[in-house]
């Protein structure tokens, strides 16, 4: 298998991931899986770990049973490479939506990014609806483009430093 085919297969899985997560989110986290995920949505957490934390495994688990798979199997099947898509986004979900908009750790605080102030602000709508139904903005990386819209604007009006 050629690198250009591990990249891409690493990136489409990647792309692909975003789908997933979106889905996920709006059908299992906002339906069936909500006991889990509703401390998520509450304004006051008790301490640092939510219920909602053990999403972070039920994502996990592909991952880690591709890379098992792909460490028999060899280089020359995708399932390790699979795998490894699935494990950058769920990197990059950490940086993003824990770090970044939920500031859970205190790293990556201001931007003046019209991309990442739009998934802010796409969050905070997320976020308004406190109970399961109603929800709106279920993307991680890719929201409705009137929220980066919004953001640019608003980084317009700012005075130049």
């Amino acid at each position: 298998m050629s690198s250009w085919m591990i990249i891409g297969i690493v990136a489409v899985t990647f792309v692909v991931m975003e789908g997933v997560a979106w889905a996920t989110h709006k059908y299992v986290m906002h339906g069936f899986l909500w006991h889990l995920h509703s401390d998520h949505h509450k304004k006051d957490h008790y301490g640092f770990l939510e219920r909602n934390d053990s999403f972070f495994l039920i994502f996990a688990v592909p991952s880690m049973c591709l890379f098992l798979v792909g460490s028999f199997q060899g280089l020359h099947t995708p399932w390790l490479w699979i795998g490894l898509g699935i494990l950058i986004y769920g990197i990059a979900y950490f940086f993003v939506h824990e770090v970044f908009i939920h500031q859970r750790i205190k790293w990556l605080r201001n931007t003046n990014s019209p991309y990442f102030l739009g998934i802010r602000k796409a969050h905070k709508i997320h976020h308004k609806h406190l109970g399961k139904e109603d929800g709106e903005c279920f993307g991680m990386l890719w929201v409705p483009l009137k929220y980066f819209r919004e953001a640019r604007k608003t980084l317009a009006q700012q005075p130049k430093r």
